[in-house]
Parts: structure tokens; sequence; C-alpha cells
């Protein structure tokens, strides 16, 4: 990726502290990458599990159906916390490298919401290192990165990328790109009010309804990250689209299985297979128009 010219977001927060760092064996992240994938995320645990067709969100939340204009989008988050430090000398270069990233997300994405009339509020990244805190409870290594609708904050142990490159071989730069573009759609959706209505759904139907639905939820966050990319002209080189994929194909829930327990249940995924991944993921690559990422009317 060609991040020089991209400048670092100021919207993060570094947490102190922390502990013997949990292996990938346990824990659940929440509307996160999936590194786990075989675990409903706990920010939607806790409403039950279910799933709907989502007919025309986009339009809906942007204005055009029912003559009055959708879901608004929500206010500033505050960015203090007792466990901040901003101090650009403390940053690792890996987190100056996400920063670009994040900075590169909230430029790109503010223009879109603008074409559509709308204003992107910005969600902060909190670096943490083994265990920190979230407003949607504790955030722990082994949950890969995640984003808490509670608080609208994207929670990262850089070390995560270590494992993605040596455990899940899912080399080069662009995969970081993917990573925090993949949890700032979360955000997205949870302004444009997908996120709500989803959870709303999960809270009354049936557990494969839900397992359904977070998977559409995830290939919608990997098609917007997809879309984020297109739209910077700048930031991709020779290579980044193929790193892409094959990020996503090392993390798509049958990859993980199989790995892991030997055989693959689709009826299980959360996240998704490889080839759905890589599906939405190149779409929003090709099209660069967040309203071809409509994952919820099963076209995937």
């Amino acid at each position: 990726m060609r991040l020089d010219d991209e400048s670092e977001s100021t919207n993060f927060e570094v947490q102190s502290g922390g502990s013997n760092r949990a292996g990938f064996g346990g824990g659940g992240g929440g509307g996160g990458l999936g590194m786990l994938g075989m675990i409903i995320p706990f920010v939607f645990s806790r409403f039950g599990i279910g799933g709907i067709v989502v007919l025309g969100i986009v339009a809906l939340v942007f204005g055009g159906i029912g003559g009055g204009g959708g879901g608004s989008l929500l206010a500033p988050v505050s960015q203090t916390s007792p466990q901040q430090s901003t101090a650009p000398g403390q940053l690792t270069d890996i987190q100056r490298t996400s920063l670009r990233v994040l900075g590169s997300t909230e430029r790109r994405w503010a223009d879109i919401f603008a074409k559509a009339g709308k204003t992107y509020t910005p969600t902060t990244l909190v670096f943490y290192s083994r265990e920190g805190s979230s407003g949607c409870g504790a955030a722990q290594s082994a949950m890969g990165p995640f984003y808490c609708p509670s608080d609208q904050k994207i929670y990262l142990d850089t070390e995560f990328f270590n494992e993605l490159k040596t455990r899940f071989n899912a080399p080069g730069d662009f995969p970081i790109g993917y990573v925090i573009a993949h949890e700032v759609g979360h955000h997205v959706q949870d302004l444009m009010g997908i996120e709500e209505k989803v959870r709303a759904e999960q809270a009354r139907a049936s557990k494969a309804q839900g397992n359904a639905l977070q998977v559409d939820m995830e290939l919608q966050a990997d098609c917007y990250a997809g879309v984020w990319a297109a739209n910077d002209k700048n930031l991709l080189e020779p290579g980044d689209v193929q790193e892409g994929l094959g990020a996503a194909q090392a993390i798509g829930d049958d990859t993980l299985q199989r790995a892991s327990q030997g055989v693959v249940v689709p009826e299980s995924f959360t996240h998704g297979s490889a080839a759905q991944r890589q599906a939405w993921l190149k779409r929003g690559l090709d099209t660069g128009d967040m309203t071809q990422c409509d994952t919820f009317n099963g076209s995937n």
C-alpha cells in the first residue's frame, strides 16, 4: 500500500497494561474480522441469534424509500479514557501504519457519505496489548480485532498482524488495511442503522438464521473494506489485491474449521466461507460502490 502521503488519524487511544497473552483457542470477537470464525461474536450474543432478508437497506438508510429518509447518523463519541495515552513518541511503527489506514478510511467514507447528503462520524481505534477493556466487556487478544457498537470503537492488539502473517499465511501490508477497513465497515453499518436492525432480528430468530445473518453482516463489512480501497486511488500497488484476497481466504470459516477440527460445518459459519469473503471483498474493490454490498438479499 502507498501510505506515505496519508495523514495519521488522531482518533485513537492506547490502553496500558495487560497480562499473558491468550492463545487463539478461546474467546470470541465482537463484530470482528473473525479469526476464530466458529464463535458468535460476543457483541451480538446477548441478543440471541436470528436472521432476516433486509430489502434495499442502503437505499432505505440513505433516503429513497417511503418518502422520509432512513436512519440518522450518530453523534460523535467521547475520545477520553483514563487509560488513554496519545503521545506520538509512544507509538510503534505498526500502530502508525494502522493510523494511516484509519485516516484514509475517514477521508474516503466522509466523501462517500457527503455524496449521499450525510455526515460521516469517525470511529476511534483503541490499541491494547494482551488484555484491555471495551464498552462491550473485556478485550482479549484471542478475540482478534473487533468493533464495539456500544462505544463505537475498534479494539486492536497489533500482535494480530503477526499471527495473520505467520500462522495464517497472509503476508504483506494490504492485509493490515483489510483488517482495519473491515472493522470500519462495521462502524459504517452502525452509523447507517444496519447493525441495530440486525440485532433486533437476531433477538427473535433461530440459531441457524442468526448464523446466516451474522455471515451477511461480516460479508458486507468485507465488501465495505473493498469499497474503501477502491475509492483511495493512490493506495493500491501491484500485488495488493492478491494479498487481500489471500487474507480473506485464510480467515474463511471453512478454512479455519478445516484446520482446527478437520471437518467443515456450514451451518455454524458466522463470517462466511473463504470463497464468499473473497467474492465480497473483490466486489467492493471492483465497484467502489457501497450500494453493491447488499449481502442481505440472498446473493451470497
